[in-house]
Order: C-alpha cells, then structure tokens, then sequence
C-alpha cells in the first residue's frame, strides 16, 4: 500500500513540473508576442510552479465545462502576473493556443490584467492590488452558507502586502471560520521599483499572518514535491491558510532570475531565443 501511495506521488509530481514547463514555455511566446507591448514576466514566472500544482492537481475543476458549478475558485490578486493565469489556462484546455498570440492586442480577451470571462476560466477581474483577499472572503462565504465544499484559492505578491486593505481582509478571514479559503503569497522579496526591504519591508510574514489568526506554514515555492507535501497534510482546523510561497522573481531564465528590470520589460529576440535554449 505505501509503494503504491509513494508511486502516485511520483507520478503526480511529475505531471505538475510537465504542466509547469509548458506554462514557462506559454509565458515565453506571450510575452514575445506582445512585442514592444511589455508584459510582466518576473512575477509571473514566480508564481508558475503554484499555480501549476493548482491547476494539474489541486483544484477540482472540469476541463470540459469551465464554468462547472462544482469547480473550486482561483483568483490572481496579483493580477499583472495574468501570464501565468493564461499560461494554466491554456494547458487546461481553456484557452486555444493560438489564443494566446493575442495578448493585449487589440480586441483581445487576453488582456495585461485579468478580465472575467468565465467561458475561459477567468472567473474573477484583477489588477487594482489589494482587492483579491477580500473577494476570495465573500466568494469563501458563499459557498459556505450555500453548504457548498469548493475550496476558495488567492495568489497575492508580498508587495501587494504594502496595501492595508490586504490587512483588513487578514484580519476579518479567521474570525468568520473559512476553512476553504487558501491565500498563497509570492514572496519573490521585490515590487514595481525595487526591493520590499528599500520600499516598505513586511519583514516576518509567517509571524504576520500567524499573528491575525490565520493557519500559516512556509515552503519553497518553486519545489514541487514541497508544495505537494503542504497541502496533503490534513487538517481539521476552522481557520483559513496562509501559506508564504518562497519564490524568485524571473525564475527559469539566467538573464531574469532576480533581476527587478523584468518587472515590466520587452523581450527581445536574442533573449527569446536565449531563453528557448535554457528551457530545453
């Protein structure tokens, strides 16, 4: 029995990291795509190998039926890091691939900043930082009074942990006992023009949302195997979780890893095809 168990999570872990390379790969080719319309490639390749785990494995969803009543809710608070989001998406089978040649083009579905359109999995619009906690409490309950066990998933960035709205949303989550709700911060230590300790330094965030009640744990947000092992621990708390996603702004290409330039910058040809060749 525990062979067996220890080989599903093999193979479970190897379908997450599979759908996470070709999410990389869709980030790439959206982002090359958009020409000298930047795109926010840092923080969205921090937040692939979370996002992936939701969408190959985690969420309940129906790859058929994207508005399925019975689906678990993802919201981007973060929502410049949408790439990743279209990236998901589209491995789900949400989204065309050649859909994705169209982001922010004219006319396009696929805009900078999330837009609900829930016939391709978008269920919720972001982009004003700060406001994604406090639709994922709302959302949280009403499936709670609906007697509804779909979980409620929010991808917040630490610097979007600056807004005091964030805070508000912290503090009222644990009091109103939402155990569906998951709020995951990419703590990737960087924000639009610089580092969070030059900005405004959040300092401990574990002890931080710990300290507003909340079930909180840290894991390496770029581990698959450690994400896995997080959430497959059960609890039976009434508390909502906070789990603080160690991450790193640019991950998967040497000329970005760590380097706040790609916050929002344009790809050029010879980085593109640089960063086909690391991929591989």
């Amino acid at each position: 029995m525990e062979e067996c168990k220890l080989q599903s999570k093999a193979e479970d872990i190897k379908k997450i990291i599979n759908f996470s390379t070709e999410v990389r790969k869709n980030i790439l080719e959206m982002a090359f795509e958009a020409g000298a319309s930047s795109s926010h490639f840092g923080g969205a390749l921090s937040i692939v190998e979370i996002i992936s785990f939701l969408f190959s494995y985690k969420m309940k969803i129906n790859k058929n039926n994207p508005q399925w009543e019975e689906r678990d809710r993802f919201i981007l608070s973060k929502g410049h890091a949408c790439l990743a989001y279209y990236g998901a998406l589209c491995e789900v089978g949400y989204i065309k691939k050649s859909k994705l040649k169209t982001f922010e083009k004219d006319n396009s579905d696929l805009l900078g900043h999330p837009v609900i359109n829930r016939k391709l999995g978008i269920d919720f619009s972001n982009g004003s930082l700060g406001m994604g906690l406090s639709i994922g409490i709302g959302v949280a309950i009403s499936l709670k009074k609906k007697k509804k066990l779909n979980d409620v998933f929010v991808v917040l960035g630490d610097g979007e942990c600056n807004e005091g709205s964030v805070w508000e949303a912290a503090m009222a989550a644990p009091n109103l006992n939402l155990p569906n709700l998951y709020a995951i911060i990419d703590k990737n230590n960087f924000q639009q023009t610089g580092s969070n300790k030059e900005i405004m330094d959040t300092e401990n965030l574990i002890k931080k949302w710990s300290s507003f009640g909340w079930d909180t744990i840290d894991v390496d947000g770029h581990n698959v195997e450690k994400i896995y092992d997080i959430f497959e621990k059960k609890k039976s708390s009434t508390k909502p979780k906070a789990i603080i996603a160690n991450t790193i702004k640019g991950k998967g290409f040497s000329f970005s890893e760590n380097n706040n330039d790609w916050h929002h910058a344009v790809l050029s040809k010879t980085l593109y095809e640089q960063a086909k060749k690391e991929l591989i």
